[in-house]
């Protein structure tokens, strides 16, 4: 049996009647206040563990026993600390313990030797370990959300870290080493005091359109990612009635940062051929709901790529039989160019400049998704630049996976 397929329920059933014999993945979110000890049943196969939406606090000090396992999450739970026992695992790769309480984690519980992406989003960290420097395969890290104001000095040893989230800390300034990083490229930093005054003074130059939410009928879900759930709704303003897509944010946090700090972004990004652009922001949602009101966009576009995998980590997802010819990634590249180009002359690096983040069409390109937007010091140009060098990697990594989907060089 490869995988779980029953409710969640039946599963911890089946787990506790022996019946799942020979398991790789496994996904339990019933409630659990302790570790089911029948998983240790499942330590020559086990490779996926999922016990986020629980209750727990703790794992067992012996769960370095599930010699295959590679990947384990653990959100939404009652977490402190890190478990040591993680820095014992010989095969993990994978952390994610995003939104516990976490407000400690020890040096040795950091499985130095195999960790590729380290999830700690929204927890109430206040330093993060030294031993996150000794990561030579570190190449995800993801540490919005906590009271973080600086990183260990021997992460400038982290030559394989390409994409770091730390939005919503307490950072009054960017590392200086983070530039020194050879392969870092995508990074998100809004929400944190250095740049609310610059998110401040940008935004204060500009009108922010407020749409009540009672002039908006909400239709079918159009999508729904990590922050938030896109419905289509048609807004009634001015006499006349006009489709449109609808973003309600989740929660005050998102894998990348502040809902704030994403609608302030798109505000700032206004309108541009090749970004989805903004109508305005929610006002007066009966619960208090942050969200967007944004153009309908053609159904006919295509995402250009899925997120990447646990296996590719840092990298996007190409359908197998996905072909472009050289026409057709010239004008994606172009797009994106323009697009891009477009948010740095207002005072924003995209910061997750990715293929699953391009809509495309035939004669149309939409780089969407300003949720790991970070604003630029413009006052600051030596350090724009080094920022904007980021962007210019990121659209790099583009250009070489687009080259790989065409049968002739472009």
């Amino acid at each position: 049996m490869s995988q779980t397929t029953l409710s969640q329920d039946d599963t911890l059933s089946q787990l506790k009647a022996g019946k799942l014999k020979g398991c790789k993945q496994l996904k339990l979110a019933c409630g659990l206040k302790e570790f089911p000890s029948e998983i240790f049943d499942l330590a020559e196969t086990l490779e996926i563990l999922d016990l986020s939406s629980n209750a727990l606090n703790d794992l067992p000090s012996d769960l370095h026993l599930l010699k295959k396992l590679r990947i384990i999450f653990c959100s939404n739970n009652q977490f402190t600390h890190l478990p040591e026992v993680l820095g014992q695992c010989e095969n993990l790769s994978m952390i994610g313990f995003k939104a516990n309480k976490i407000n400690h984690i020890a040096e040795d519980a950091i499985p130095t030797r195999t960790l590729r992406w380290f999830i700690v989003t929204d927890n109430a960290l206040k330093k993060v370990p030294d031993a996150l420097g000794d990561c030579s395969h570190l190449q995800k890290l993801m540490l919005a959300g906590n009271q973080l104001n600086a990183l260990p000095t021997r992460m400038a040893n982290c030559h394989a870290l390409e994409l770091l989230r730390i939005s919503a800390n307490q950072f009054t300034a960017l590392p200086d080493f983070l530039f020194d990083l050879p392969k870092l490229t995508w990074l998100a930093y809004a929400g944190n005091p250095f740049c609310n005054a610059i998110e401040d003074a940008l935004i204060s130059q500009h009108q922010i359109n407020q749409i009540d939410w009672q002039n908006l009928t909400i239709q079918q879900i159009l999508g729904e990612g990590a922050s938030g759930i896109t419905y289509q709704a048609l807004w009634n303003h001015q006499d006349r009635q006009e489709l449109v897509a609808v973003k309600l944010f989740k929660s005050g946090l998102t894998s990348d940062g502040l809902p704030r700090c994403e609608m302030h972004a798109n505000m700032l990004a206004g309108e541009h051929p090749n970004l989805v652009g903004v109508k305005g922001i929610i006002h007066n949602h009966p619960q208090g709901v942050l969200g967007l009101v944004m153009p309908l966009l053609d159904a006919n576009l295509k995402v250009l790529a899925a997120p990447p995998s646990f296996h590719t980590c840092s990298r996007d997802v190409y359908a197998s039989d996905f072909k472009l010819t050289p026409q057709q990634a010239q004008l994606i590249l172009k797009g994106i160019t323009q697009a891009a180009e477009h948010l740095h002359a207002n005072g924003l690096m995209h910061g997750d400049l990715y293929a699953h983040n391009i809509l495309w069409g035939s004669d149309k390109v939409v780089l969407s998704d300003l949720g790991g937007a970070s604003f630029l010091p413009l006052d600051n140009p030596d350090l724009t630049q080094k920022l904007l060098k980021l962007e210019v990697r990121a659209f790099a990594v583009l250009t070489e996976e687009l080259r790989k989907c065409n049968k002739d060089e472009f």
